[in-house]
Formats: C-alpha cells, structure tokens, sequence
C-alpha cells in the first residue's frame, strides 16, 4: 500500500487517460443509499473492495472531511496510517493506492472513511465499475458499459446492506 498526494493521485488518473468518473459526460450510474445500521457498512466496503476490484491495483482517494467532524475519528484513522508507516496529514496525502492483494486493507479504510462522514472515490484500475462515496451517506456506482452495473443493482436491489 502507499499513499498519494493530490498530485499524485491526479497523475494515477492522467497515466491512465482517465478522469473522475463524474466528470465523465455519457457514463451510467446506479445510486445506492447507506443503510440505517452503521455496523452494515463493513458489509458494503467489504463487498467493494472484493467484487469491484478485480484483485488489481485501486486508488482510494478521500476528497471530503471535517464536515460532520463529531463523527470522525481520527485517532483510529491515524492509528491505521502509521501502521503502514506514514504519518503525514490526510490533507497531505489523500490517496491511498492498494495493491491487489490488499482489499481487506481497502475494505478497512473505506469503512473508516464511510463511518467518519468523510466522501472520495474508488477508482480500480480494472475501470469496469468505479464507485464515489459521499458524505451524504450514498454512493454513486460509475460505469461506461451499463451492463457493468448489473452487478451493483443484484448486489442491493433489495437492501443496501446485502442482508437479503
């Protein structure tokens, strides 16, 4: 795992001639809301980080936070960081590009990220479905092809938190 600067995270999108996903004109998206129970949210960034990625390379980059700061924990953020070793700010360095072998380490940081308000993207390099997480507590599902998203509207048609 390492983590990127802003610039850095821009360059892995140019090294790839890609953009946001929406900032892309004529992509299909499938919205999907944040269950009511909290603990549901490990099931919903487990199952990204699994079935999104493809166990290729995925960049998580975090571009909103401190607007519910009541609920961010930063001690256990931080605490999860220097784990990895760094121990720059968020704001220093808000991506975080996991390998493929690492989605339980995806699965962990997007479910901090998701707990604590905070909004970004998931961006695989894959690039079949990409994923932007908001601090309004919903997620929009980005795809070219709008077969891709089949998976997504299986996966929650009935309940967000995919205990069916």
């Amino acid at each position: 795992m390492r983590f990127y600067t802003e610039k850095e995270c821009e360059g892995w999108l140019s090294g790839r001639e890609r953009k946001k996903p929406d900032e892309l004109k004529d992509i299909h998206v499938q919205r999907i809301n944040y269950p009511p129970e909290p603990h549901r949210i490990f099931y919903i960034s487990l199952w990204m980080a699994k079935e999104l990625t493809y166990r290729m390379p995925t960049l998580l980059w975090i571009t909103e936070w401190g607007i519910w700061p009541s609920s961010e924990n930063w001690h256990l953020y931080y605490k999860l960081r220097q784990s990895y070793g760094d121990h720059r700010l968020l704001q220093e360095s808000p991506g975080h590009l996991f390998l493929g072998h690492e989605t339980e380490d995806l699965s962990s940081f997007l479910q901090i990220a998701m707990l604590d308000g905070w909004g970004g993207y998931v961006l695989t390099q894959a690039n079949y479905v990409n994923a932007f997480f908001s601090h309004d507590e919903y997620i929009d599902f980005f795809a070219k092809e709008p077969e891709n998203l089949a998976v997504v509207r299986e996966e929650f048609r009935s309940d967000p938190a995919g205990s069916k």
